[in-house]
């Protein structure tokens, strides 16, 4: 199916690209969550009509995303977890745990901008998260892990 995007979007393109996707990503996410639209030549025309003021909200969301993300950059969140004496904890640290951490501390984090590759933690320790607050914006914290001895 071919379709216009409406935002960036990583791996596939950039705003107001014409790309050809699977029918059922484009049907079941991106336009459920009005990132593409059906490439019909009338909504292409409606597109270029558009064009300049969704450039300008991409730009504002970008500028947003740059300034919350220099308040981010080398920020040390604590997360306080139940342990055993040898450093383990009692279930693990998620990205929502880590996401909840940064919600308290006034930052408008979801869980899904928590990038954790080797999975959640499972240890005392500290550990460096990245955090993707745009597709254009990746910022590294550090999380560290502090055990409660039950």
């Amino acid at each position: 199916m071919q379709v216009i995007l409406l935002e960036k979007v990583g791996n596939l393109g950039n705003l107001g690209d014409v790309v050809k996707v699977k029918d059922g990503y484009a049907r079941n996410y991106l336009i459920p969550q009005r990132i593409a639209r059906r490439a019909t030549a009338e909504a292409v025309k409606e597109f270029e009509a558009k064009r300049a003021e969704l450039e300008a909200a991409a730009a504002a969301k970008l500028a947003d995303a740059q300034a919350q993300g220099e308040k981010l950059a080398g920020l040390t969140v604590q997360i306080l977890q139940k342990s055993g004496v040898d450093g383990r904890l009692f279930g693990s640290v998620t990205n929502f745990d880590i996401a909840e951490a940064l919600t308290k501390q006034g930052f408008d984090i979801h869980k899904a901008q928590v990038r954790l590759p080797q999975g959640p933690f499972k240890a005392v320790g500290d550990y460096p998260v990245d955090v993707s607050l745009h597709s254009d914006v990746v910022v590294s914290i550090t999380v560290s892990v502090l055990g409660e001895h039950v």
